[in-house]
């Protein structure tokens, strides 16, 4: 069996295959395209005959099996290489017909031309044996998809360049031996192709010498639910392909009595059809899969067909001409493209060991629905016409036949099975998404850089535009040899909304695998986007030497929500020594927002001289934990920023909590014990109580103060651990928490004031009592 090709082998031998698809693709358009019916019309050929000379073309895939007989005596290549030249060479007949034309043996001329081509597509359908195991050998890897559009979009284009000289060189009326330079230069062109292909590196071969007959060939695909349903799907497509795009050729020319020219430059439009579906498909297929284009591609063969239903007779030229050029291009964009995925999707469908032999089967698909469909096709339009049908109308009932067999297609294929692809409605918002189809071209680029600068460019440019189909893309970068390069495709990987089980699996290695460099990284992102199923290795990896990847355990166990290991993390926390460990599992408490990690967090600020910093986590875990925090931190950044200053904030929002109170209840002075009785004393209390504590750190007042808050506005610990904390001098000590504690208590007056409010009290005449002024 033969190896893979190395890179630089591989890359070798797809250059040199792909030329051979350039004189490949030259010398069909040149002697089997759209010119040799042109040429057959204008013998004055009938619809039968362009059927047959259509279904001429299927033939072919009924000699695969003769080619893989020769596979036992010759090497694909060699039978490959030499079918393409005696399939060229086969056309020689072409090149008399147009004398026998001038002669006036019109008959004679057809026939000649139905030998060279039958010979043409017999020769090919022997070489044929080769055309999936070259492609699939040279298609190798991760680009597979994308590589077997490429060949397409090749062929597509310069079909669509041949198409386009073959329409000046005809124009409107061509002399008929103006067919024979142009079979002449096909001949050439096919030959050269068969050469060509000579250098092409011989594919693997299959493993094994057991003999498989075809028809035991047939039995195992019908017995296979997903080969049986893929078969059916591919015998339809293959048909309505075949009679619309070679019948929509005889629909211009008779029905609308365009000329050889303008049927060449309609195909042209033709070939941008299938050009810009090629190219549509190679940027998407490795993204999203081969299904959900497959089933695209159907809807637009679909809607290509619904015009020719309603299109009036006797319009104008001009419309004519622009209905007929976007027929071609739509029809040959729907069908051509799903033609062209189709196979696609086959080889992904099918075991590597039976491609030859399901290879077989795949084209034998296409030569039984494309023979019987041309024939009955042009026998169809020749018994309309008999029973005094108009054309016009002929046409309109063929095309509702195919529209309907179009409609089946679409039925079966949602059943198919979608071997990795995207769904049809998730395939459909990436197509219609700017932010991911500018993932997918981001990581295109990424995948041909090979500047490490521009590498970790891109990937910052795919941080700033997260999509989940970037995901394959930066695990593989993940794993770069480059530090920087890792860290910077984690960091993308951070930003995508969801993670899927491959990159779950994927980073849980990492914090195995990666400690003192990406392991820390991987475990924050586990954390942000909440893979419980990591919980028990971050459990373990909490007590890991590398104290930053033991920091994000902690983190991100307390993201997870993870409280049964709260406590372990209060004694890891208690006995290192690392402020920077100490700073992540300070942040993991306020994460928690237990009340009871209250305690040990002031006991972190009675240690001997804790780091600024670590102070500073402090005081905003708290903060979470009494859920203060996004009001009280630019209040913190403000005292950082002139920790002279800390009285004068702290009074002011004391003062502006009371001045709330009075915006709402108003400044009646109230006796009692109702709520408001309460809250109005408590209010007044607050300024010099926080006055007390601020200036002469005396905490009495406040810590009374804290006691008569209501049950249900505060936690019981919060209530206890606070009033104790404001009397401790070691605490009082710090500026932070004082600033803190008056913020909270302001914080609770305001709260308790909008309780008071929404439960709806107001004081009655009993409770209040008159004064002289204000207060």
């Amino acid at each position: 069996m033969a190896q893979a090709l190395s890179p630089y082998r591989l890359g070798k031998a797809r250059d040199i295959y792909n030329i051979f698809n350039v004189f490949n693709s030259l010398s069909w358009q040149f002697l089997v395209g759209n010119i040799v019916t042109l040429f057959a019309l204008r013998l004055k050929a009938t619809s039968t005959y362009i059927g047959l000379l259509n279904a001429i073309l299927y033939v072919s895939f009924f000699f695969l099996p003769l080619g893989k007989v020769l596979t036992k005596k010759f090497s694909i290549i060699g039978i490959f290489s030499a079918a393409w030249i005696a399939r060229a060479v086969g056309m020689v007949p072409l090149l008399i017909a147009p004398f026998m034309a001038y002669a006036g043996k019109n008959e004679v001329a057809l026939g000649l031309v139905i030998l060279g081509v039958t010979i043409f597509h017999i020769t090919r359908g022997i070489g044929m044996i080769g055309n999936n195991p070259v492609l699939s050998f040279l298609a190798s890897g991760p680009d597979r998809g994308s590589y077997m559009t490429q060949i397409q979009i090749i062929n597509n284009a310069v079909g669509m360049f041949a198409g386009f000289v073959i329409a000046i060189l005809l124009g409107r009326d061509p002399p008929l031996f103006l067919y024979t330079i142009i079979f002449a230069f096909g001949i050439v062109t096919g030959i050269a192709s068969g050469i060509l292909l000579r250098k092409v590196p011989e594919p693997a071969a299959e493993e094994g010498e057991k003999k498989i007959k075809f028809f035991d060939i047939v039995k195992q695909a019908l017995s296979t639910p997903s080969l049986r349903q893929f078969v059916v799907i591919l015998l339809l497509v293959a048909l309505v392909s075949g009679v619309s795009r070679a019948f929509v050729i005889v629909y211009s020319r008779e029905v609308f009595q365009q000329s050889d020219g303008m049927v060449s430059l309609y195909a042209v439009f033709g070939g941008l059809g299938v050009l810009m579906i090629g190219m549509v498909v190679k940027f998407l297929v490795d993204r999203i899969g081969a299904k959900p284009i497959f089933i695209m591609c159907v809807i637009m063969g679909l809607l290509s067909m619904v015009p020719i239903l309603f299109f009036p007779e006797g319009s104008s030229e001009t419309t004519i001409v622009l209905y007929l050029t976007f027929l071609f291009f739509m029809m040959n964009f729907g069908f051509l493209g799903a033609e062209g995925i189709a196979q696609t999707y086959f080889l992904g469908l099918i075991p590597i060991e039976l491609m030859l032999d399901m290879g077989i089967l795949y084209f034998f698909c296409f030569g039984i629905a494309g023979t019987a469909g041309s024939l009955l096709a042009g026998v169809f339009l020749d018994t309309l016409a008999g029973a005094g049908l108009s054309q016009f109308l002929s046409f309109k009932i063929l095309y509702i036949i195919l529209i309907a067999l179009t409609v089946v297609i679409l039925v079966l294929q949602r059943k198919m099975v979608p071997l990795g692809a995207m769904p049809f409605k998730g395939a459909l918002e990436v197509m219609f998404s700017f932010r991911d189809l500018r993932a997918i071209s981001l990581l295109d680029k990424l995948n041909k850089t090979s500047d490490s600068q521009e590498e970790e460019a891109l990937l910052e440019a795919l941080h700033d535009t997260p999509s989940r189909l970037a995901i394959k893309g930066l695990l593989n970068r993940a794993k770069s040899p480059r530090l920087a390069v890792r860290l910077e495709a984690l960091r993308a990987i951070d930003a995508l909304k969801m993670l899927d089980e491959g990159a779950e699996r994927a980073l849980m290695d990492d914090i195995i695998r990666n400690p003192y460099t990406t392991a820390y990284n991987s475990a924050r992102i586990l954390g942000n986007h909440g893979v419980f199923s990591a919980i028990p290795l971050l459990r373990e990896l909490a007590t890991s030497k590398d104290y930053m990847l033991a920091g994000e355990a902690i983190i991100a166990l307390a993201k997870l929500g993870d409280h049964a290991f709260r406590p372990h993390i209060e004694r890891i926390i208690g006995k290192t020594k690392n402020p920077r460990l100490k700073i992540m599992g300070v942040e993991a408490f306020g994460i928690y927002g237990s009340p009871n990690s209250l305690t040990v967090l002031l006991d972190i600020l009675r240690g001997t001289h804790p780091p600024p910093y670590l102070r500073d986590q402090v005081i905003l875990a708290m903060a979470s934990i009494l859920d203060i925090q996004n009001q009280f931190y630019p209040l913190l950044v403000r005292f950082l920023a002139d920790e002279s200053q800390v009285s004068t904030l702290a009074l002011d929002e004391a003062e502006s909590a009371y001045e709330h109170y009075v915006s709402v209840h108003g400044r009646k002075r109230l006796k009692g014990e109702s709520n408001l009785a309460v809250l109005s004393r408590q209010a007044k209390a607050l300024q010099p109580a926080v006055t007390a504590f601020i200036k002469d750190s005396k905490g009495s007042a406040l810590s009374r103060w804290v006691l008569e808050i209501p049950d249900e506005l505060i936690h019981t610990v919060v209530q206890v651990v606070l009033s104790e904390a404001v009397l401790d001098d070691e605490l009082v000590g710090h500026r932070r928490l004082r600033l803190l504690l008056a913020h909270w208590a302001s914080h609770e007056l305001r709260m308790w004031t909008n309780k008071v409010r929404q439960d709806g009290e107001k004081p009655s005449e009993a409770d209040i009592k008159p004064t002289s002024g204000p207060l």
